[in-house]
């Protein structure tokens, strides 16, 4: 997906999209859920799971957005344990985060009301264990839960189209893959070593965009 982006810029410079004097929104907004499913190193020590997904687009050109957001997936290491505290037993359960940086390139058809997009950038993952907590006002610190993390990139394409006329409201598709290499503790059936990760996610998101 890396030269969509470079495809998508070509295709702007010609005629016949927009006209630099209509209106496109400089703030974008998203949220969205679908699947994501692990590749590579991980594929097998985690599983597909869903995943929720949440963004902010600033648009600072007809053209170019510049992003950044959070994906988190639930439950991809299966883990089903507890821990026994003084208020009981306590479910412990694991988290896929995902927070991206970069930017997108936009083509528009009929003044906005159709899009399609490709971009990449930036991006750092963590998995982690959790406890549940018993109440808001009251925090149980979980000493066997475990953590990995580390540094990679992402790539995405993207489709919508706007639900009304003023298009401030939009549904979209989105395809995306993260690749990186992350260490940690062990968590679920990756062992405590250094691993490449590769993760396709593809999900609809709802915008709000001014």
């Amino acid at each position: 997906m890396r030269p969509v982006a470079f495809v998508l810029f070509a295709l702007c410079a010609g005629p016949g999209f927009a006209q630099p004097d209509e209106w496109y929104p400089h703030h974008n907004l998203t949220i969205g859920g679908g699947a994501a499913l692990p590749q590579m190193d991980i594929r097998g020590p985690l599983e597909n799971a869903p995943y929720f997904s949440i963004g902010y687009g600033y648009r600072f050109a007809r053209y170019f957005q510049a992003e950044s957001g959070m994906d988190v997936g639930f439950g991809a290491a299966g883990v089903h344990d507890y821990l026994v505290t003084d208020l009981g037993y306590q479910r412990i359960r694991d988290r896929q985060y995902f927070v991206p940086f970069g930017g997108r390139a936009i083509l528009p058809f009929k003044g906005e009301r159709f899009w399609i997009a490709g971009g990449g950038g930036g991006a750092y993952l963590r998995y982690g264990e959790s406890l549940h907590q018993p109440s808001q006002y009251y925090h149980v610190d979980c000493p066997v839960c475990t953590s990995r993390s580390g540094w990679g990139y992402y790539a995405l394409v993207n489709a919508g189209f706007a639900l009304d006329r003023a298009r401030h409201f939009r549904l979209g598709v989105t395809g995306k893959t993260y690749r990186a290499d992350t260490e940690g503790e062990p968590l679920g059936g990756i062992p405590a070593t250094k691993t490449r990760d590769k993760w396709l996610m593809f999900d609809v998101d709802f915008g709000f965009s001014f």
